[in-house]
């Protein structure tokens, strides 16, 4: 905590059926003790959900990974080319609306501001596509944001409805809900930045650190998919998602399985969201892969946490943490702090097959 200056930690580890450990430390609020039961925002972890909704249609027969959104978003940029594989591995191409300058002054003028599809999908394509599809590798919010649109338009209801009733509700995960909103339910794990600092025109030497929990995260989420949840079902989702609990073997090996490695390679237009995927991270479809590992490690509005398991030791790791004003640079810009703190804990729990280190 002192390395990352973190303000609170909450962890969970098992293996198997056994507990390891389950702690928090530090205050969610000043004399509030952060508790293990407290929620968090769970942010990208909700992509592995969608992917997990995407590989039930195409076991049911419903899709192929290989089909062309054209069937269902013809207006789309190279609507015909992108197919549902390079929506959820992040190949596609498209940019990201969250790196649009527009965009961006845009949150920091009003981070409450609830931004639609349609805005989000302005704020996108506002840039043309930023190399061709399947021909790199770049991440972006928007290739998410559509895949629910779509999968929306397969299952016929609205996409928190078929993630609650084939995804979160199969999975046990009794305390993790969605909103459109900014709400959370108690007891909430409260969060603090300093990321407006430079929108704001703070002085440098002017300390400035403000609440950031109810800030709206719909943004970084297809529509439906905005999530918070607590560590007891970031721990189920690891062990879920890293197992394949609800997917055949093949669709589980075509999420979870390290076939981007190698790929990618650094551009001008896209920088620095696309890169050469390593292994210490290299994407599946909707999930990280570090060495043996298979996780998610979302990073927003003052939180960070890292979901994570091991399949050859079925060991499991949940990690939230929020920040001290000490954490963020001159530019607002915190450590993603869960990360780090997830690979020390999985070297010491599997000394042979610990994660790789990411630099």
């Amino acid at each position: 905590m002192k390395t990352y200056h973190l303000r609170a930690v909450i962890v969970r580890v098992t293996k198997g059926d056994q507990v390891v450990t389950t702690q928090a430390f530090g205050p969610s609020m000043t004399g509030v003790p952060a508790t293990a039961a407290m929620h968090f925002r769970n942010g990208a972890v909700a992509f592995a959900y969608v992917a997990t909704l995407l590989m039930e249609y195409v076991d049911e027969h419903k899709v192929s990974l290989n089909d062309t959104i054209s069937r269902w978003m013809p207006k789309l940029p190279e609507a015909n080319k992108v197919t549902l594989k390079m929506l959820a591995n992040q190949t596609t191409g498209y940019p990201d609306f969250e790196t649009d300058p527009a965009w961006t002054a845009a949150f920091n003028a009003n981070p409450f501001h609830i931004f639609t599809y349609q805005e989000r999908l302005g704020y996108a394509f506002r840039r043309p596509v930023q190399f061709a599809p399947g021909k790199n590798w770049s991440y972006a919010h928007t290739n998410f944001m559509i895949l629910g649109q779509i999968l929306s338009m397969i299952g016929k209801k609205p996409l928190a409805t078929l993630l609650r009733e084939k995804v979160l509700g199969p999975l046990g995960l009794t305390s993790t809900t969605s909103s459109e909103t900014s709400s959370m339910p108690n007891p909430v794990l409260h969060s603090f930045s300093s990321e407006r600092e430079v929108a704001l025109h703070i002085p440098p030497k002017v300390t400035f650190y403000e609440e950031a929990t109810y800030w709206n995260t719909v943004w970084g989420t297809p529509v439906g998919a905005n999530e918070t949840t607590n560590i007891y079902d970031l721990i189920k989702t690891a062990v879920a998602v890293g197992t394949g609990k609800l997917l055949s073997r093949s669709s589980y090996h075509a999420m979870t399985d390290s076939n981007l490695l190698g790929f990618g390679h650094k551009q001008p237009n896209c920088a620095p969201s696309c890169f050469k995927q390593i292994p210490a991270y290299n994407f599946g479809l909707g999930v990280v892969k570090a060495g043996s590992w298979i996780l998610q490690d979302p990073l927003l509005s003052g939180w960070s946490s890292t979901e994570a398991y091991l399949p050859s030791r079925k060991i499991a790791i949940a990690v939230a943490a929020t920040f001290e004003p000490s954490a963020f640079n001159a530019q607002g810009v915190e450590p993603n702090a869960a990360d780090p703190i997830f690979r020390s804990i999985g070297a010491y729990m599997a000394p042979g097959d610990a994660p790789p280190v990411k630099k």
